[in-house]
């Protein structure tokens, strides 16, 4: 599955060279905070601007320290000779640790940003182009009344603005720095250090921390991918069923030499709407465990450090591919319009019963007795449709030869009332609602 995915900027947001650079960076904009405060001398700062790490030599030290960001101190520290004691002044690695995180949400944010800019607007092209495609609403699986494809993707249109402000929001919050010490009390360095070393990469300043930036703001990221995986989730479900095969209205796009099962050669099957439905369970499992890591122990413990290794990268990787997946989908999706008005005839007209209901309603029929008057018609129309023998507005000539509704209903009238005209004059309103 993975193997796919064509997008390598999110998987080099984090890999553990890009990771070990942005703890890199702090560092030494914090030296470049020192040197303003007078407490670096400007000829020590020019070679710590020199400063590398030795992944290598990282990896060595580990084995004996088994502290990541130790290991990282001393590769540098080795190489700097007198001027490494100044690296690492007055920090806590968790200094390093969150502000150089947020570094990588910020870059991975801006991937997600643009990959869901990019499949809302493949979703309004192909909501413009069937705006009046009609075919059958659904509820519980069953035929409502007269809708348009294009007003379902609208609804997706519409759906994905609100993840577009969800994710900008979280990233808001989520995207800050701190650089405050071992308990966030700045004792061992001051505010305006915090207040640069974030400004210089681009970062907010966490206005109170403790160890740690509070993962309530991680939580709230991790909660709002995994509300859009669900809605991703949602609308590739949707795709599935109409690709059934006693629906046939939708297909996920399906390549020349593709197959669909090892044993059954006419096997077209929605796979890659099925990836994403699953997929969307794993983000759902990483936002329950981001929100039980808000919970650690007065100023901090390192329960949470472990799953973010995953949950973080794996969460930005996995959306990103989705997001990916599914604009691939809806680039590619085939929409059978002829079959979408099959199946909406299919039933006889049973699908503007509310509409003949409200019209006996308006010729004085109370509400009860004109709901049992087309409903004891349509219970015959289903049944004849359930058979298979529905030819043509069964509903309608049923109606017509019901003497109590005869009363009331001309043919003409029930005619008239079975168009589907009625069920589009708002398209246009709901359309200019959503800016499509």
């Amino acid at each position: 599955m993975i193997e796919r995915y064509s997008l390598p900027e999110m998987v080099a947001v984090w890999s553990s060279t890009h990771k070990t650079d942005a703890w890199l960076r702090v560092e030494l904009l914090v030296c470049e905070g020192w040197g303003r405060e007078g407490v670096i001398p400007q000829d020590a700062l020019e070679k710590i601007r020199q400063a590398r790490y030795s992944m290598q030599r990282m990896q060595e030290i580990e084995q004996e320290t088994h502290h990541d960001v130790i290991s990282f101190l001393r590769s540098i520290q080795e190489q700097l000779g007198p001027e490494g004691r100044f690296i690492h002044l007055g920090l806590t690695s968790s200094d390093v640790l969150d502000t150089g995180l947020a570094t990588q949400i910020k870059e991975a944010g801006v991937l997600l940003t643009e990959a869901l800019a990019g499949l809302r607007q493949v979703v309004g092209q192909v909501a413009l182009q069937h705006k009046y495609t009609l075919m059958a609403g659904r509820t519980h699986g069953i035929h409502a009344e007269p809708i348009t494809f294009g007003l379902k993707m609208a609804l997706w249109f519409d759906e994905l603005r609100r993840h577009q402000q969800r994710l900008a929001a979280a990233l808001e919050q989520v995207t800050v720095g701190k650089i405050s010490g071992a308990v966030g009390t700045h004792a061992t360095i001051p505010p305006q250090i915090e207040e640069f070393v974030c400004a210089q990469m681009g970062l907010g300043v966490a206005a109170v921390s403790s160890q740690i930036v509070q993962r309530d703001r991680h939580a709230h990221f991790m909660t709002t991918l995994a509300l859009l995986a669900s809605s991703l989730e949602k609308m590739a479900q949707e795709i599935r069923h109409l690709q059934r095969t006693e629906l046939s209205e939708a297909f996920e796009p399906f390549g020349a030499g593709q197959q669909g099962s090892s044993a059954m050669p006419h096997k077209r099957n929605p796979e890659l709407c099925e990836r994403i439905c699953g997929l969307a369970r794993v983000l759902r499992g990483f936002a329950v465990t981001a929100m039980e890591n808000v919970a650690l122990w007065h100023e901090r413990d390192i329960s949470h450090s472990s799953t973010e290794r995953i949950i973080l990268p794996d969460a930005c990787t996995l959306l990103h591919y989705m997001l990916h997946i599914f604009t691939r989908v809806m680039r590619g999706l085939q929409v059978d319009d002829e079959r979408m008005l099959a199946n909406l005839n299919m039933t006889g007209g049973l699908v503007f019963s509310q509409r003949i209901l409200l019209a006996l309603i308006e010729k004085g029929v109370g509400r009860q007795e004109a709901y049992k008057l087309v409903q004891r018609n349509a219970k015959e129309v289903w049944r004849m449709a359930s058979a298979g023998a529905v030819q043509g507005p069964a509903l309608l000539e049923a109606l017509s030869n019901d003497e109590e509704v005869a009363q009331y209903l001309s043919r003409e009238e029930l005619q008239e009332l079975t168009s589907t005209d009625y069920y589009v004059k708002y398209i246009d309103t709901a359309f200019q609602r959503v800016e499509l």
